[in-house]
């Protein structure tokens, strides 16, 4: 799994880190470093394969709300807008 780098997810790293240092040490990896495994790439490709690229339920779906004028609802909109307002703007330099 790669891990983010953002402080948000420093606490859920840090309580992953405590669980995996709980682990046997055969359980690890040998070296103690990060390692790879590609075993199941060739199965998860052919698991992918046979996934249709456009889903026609999901597309009836989204037609269906696209059509209806109460969707998004004005809740929704408006938590939306809501969050747009408070969000910083990442385009100020803040030093």
């Amino acid at each position: 799994m790669i891990e983010s780098t953002s402080s948000s997810d420093r606490a859920a790293r840090a309580s992953a880190f405590a669980i995996d240092s709980q682990k046997p040490a055969a359980a690890r990896t040998q070296s103690g470093r990060d390692s790879l495994s590609t075993d199941k790439a060739a199965q998860l490709q052919s698991a992918l394969a046979t996934v249709p690229e456009i889903r026609p339920e999901v597309v009836a779906r989204g037609q269906a709300l696209a059509a209806d004028p109460n969707y998004p609802s004005a809740a929704i909109i408006k938590s939306v807008a809501g969050l747009i307002v408070n969000s910083p703007d990442l385009s100020e330099d803040e030093s």
